[in-house]
């Protein structure tokens, strides 16, 4: 541990310097009106950045209960930090401290499960906003519907119904308390990158509904149906890393002050929700999210443009060694291949917004990206790539081989993404790529041992279904990505990316 966290006083509400603090109410337990599921650092960084900027702005119960899953860390540090912490926006000028200030209480899921129920039951909470990861919905990457061979679900659905284990459960055991008591009607805000996230999690609950006996389900879905509740969509944009002591040693630095759990994150954010909502909200657009009637061209542009040709660098990067998107950025190979799938084959699948201006926004995506200030690591934007790969690759690419074309680069994204996730024996993807988490490793690993080459093995993890069920009906492709493979394995990554840039 530094000196400058050892010496340093705990960050606290005595301690606080009032010019980092976004706004300066009172917030107590009374003042909650979000309860959010997920405690990790982007919604510390995004949607409690844009809340203590709207209370700035607007005087309103939009205190927020932040609610974790199962960690107990980031919620203790903050209970023992009067529940304030720093964000640290880095860049290569330098980092700007602040602190949100809007938590009114945190609480363990997995160890205050009735605490948790009753928060979002409660007739004060008019928002439930949730950053829980592609993951955390439990649904099938498959069917895209309620994964009903998840443990979790199926306690869930036969069990007790004030201590869910799942977000799902949690959400729908939620409504229907408050179906049944109160009636008050509530917005549920996903915050995750899932393309139409609104959408997916509002069937997501009615399926999970679905499966209840009937008489819990009808108790609830009159309600449902008569527009006591909102699922708007929404796209959420800043690149938050995971917290390291170097971020604990800067905030030190910067304030004087011993903070646990300060979050790193860039200066850019974005955030674009469609204005409908069941209940009254805070007054966001005054901290800059934009309110819109579809949100569906802003998330392509993220999901495809920002988080594609993200995903391709983190797995070019790993492979040659380098552990942050920066050290990825840097080498031309990456930056080309990046330049190429961005514009050549995901543009195309998507309009762009009249609001934005395309050649700022892509020159800012690389800006962004080569924040060594910031130092994203591979390993995180590339893990659980099983999921966010389905949200990324089958609707550009199927657009390009439906028309004649073979889009080179989104083949070598998933076969560089294979590379990392299940390797042929002899082959070492490097550190950084074993440090991936990601649900179907195992199963990618399963069908790289009973299958031959790279074509044979993309084949089967096609016909899988992890990207979908139409992509199998596509051999080329298949036949592409085992290619890139068979060529990362036996020549690096490099060569894999020179062989998709001479291709038409």
């Amino acid at each position: 541990m530094t000196t400058a966290l050892t010496r340093a006083a705990r960050l606290n509400a005595a301690t606080s310097p009032s010019g980092t603090l976004l706004h300066h109410r009172t917030l107590t337990p009374a003042d909650t009106g979000i309860v959010h599921l997920g405690l990790g650092n982007f919604h510390r960084a995004h949607q409690a950045v844009y809340t203590g900027a709207a209370l700035a702005h607007e005087e309103g119960p939009w205190g927020i209960l932040g609610v974790a899953g199962r960690s107990t860390e980031v919620a203790d540090a903050l209970r023992a930090q009067d529940l304030r912490y720093t964000v640290a926006e880095v860049s290569p000028d330098g980092t700007r401290c602040i602190i949100p200030a809007v938590h009114t209480g945190v609480l363990v899921a997995a160890r205050e499960p009735e605490q948790v129920q009753r928060a979002l039951a409660a007739p004060g909470t008019r928002v439930l906003s949730l950053t829980v990861t592609e993951n955390g919905y439990t649904y099938s990457p498959r069917t895209g519907g309620l994964d009903l061979d998840h443990p979790g679900v199926r306690a869930d659905l036969r069990g007790n119904r004030a201590a869910p284990q799942t977000t799902l459960g949690r959400i729908v055991r939620a409504l229907q308390e408050r179906a049944t008591t109160h009636g008050a009607p509530v917005t549920v805000v996903s915050c995750d990158n899932l393309v139409g996230n609104g959408d997916h999690t509002r069937r997501l609950v009615e399926e999970f509904i679905s499966h209840l006996p009937a008489g819990e389900r009808e108790e609830v879905d009159a309600w449902l149906t008569a527009g006591n509740v909102a699922f708007p969509n929404t796209m959420v944009d800043r690149i938050v890393p995971a917290t390291t002591d170097a971020e604990r040693t800067a905030v030190a630095e910067a304030l004087g002050l011993r903070d646990e759990v300060p979050v790193p994150a860039e200066p850019f954010t974005m955030w674009v929700l469609e204005d409908r909502f069941a209940a009254s909200r805070p007054a966001w657009e005054a901290a800059g999210a934009l309110f819109t009637d579809d949100v569906q061209p802003y998330e392509l542009l993220k999901v495809r443009l920002l988080n594609g040709t993200h995903s391709l660098i983190a797995y070019l990067g790993a492979l040659a060694g380098r552990d942050t998107i920066p050290e990825s950025t840097a080498q031309p190979f990456v930056t080309d291949a990046a330049r190429a799938v961005l514009w050549d084959e995901y543009l195309p699948s998507l309009t762009v917004p009249d609001e934005v201006d395309l050649d700022a926004y892509v020159t800012q995506l690389f800006t962004r990206w080569s924040n060594s200030a910031l130092g994203h690591r591979t390993r995180q934007v590339g893990s659980d790539g099983s999921v966010k790969l389905r949200q990324r690759i089958p609707g550009p690419a199927l657009l390009h081989l439906r028309a004649g074309r073979m889009p080179h680069h989104l083949a070598l994204t998933v076969a560089a993404y294979l590379s990392c996730l299940a390797p042929a024996a002899g082959f070492d993807p490097g550190e950084h790529a074993a440090a991936m988490i990601d649900p179907a490793r195992e199963r990618l690993a399963h069908l790289r041992v009973r299958t031959g080459g790279g074509p044979s093995f993309a084949a089967a993890v096609l016909d899988d279904g992890l990207f979908g069920d139409e992509l199998p009906q596509h051999p080329e492709f298949a036949s592409r990505v085992g290619e890139f493979f068979d060529l990362i394995h036996a020549r690096g990554p490099l060569a894999a990316a020179a062989e998709a840039a001479c291709k038409p």
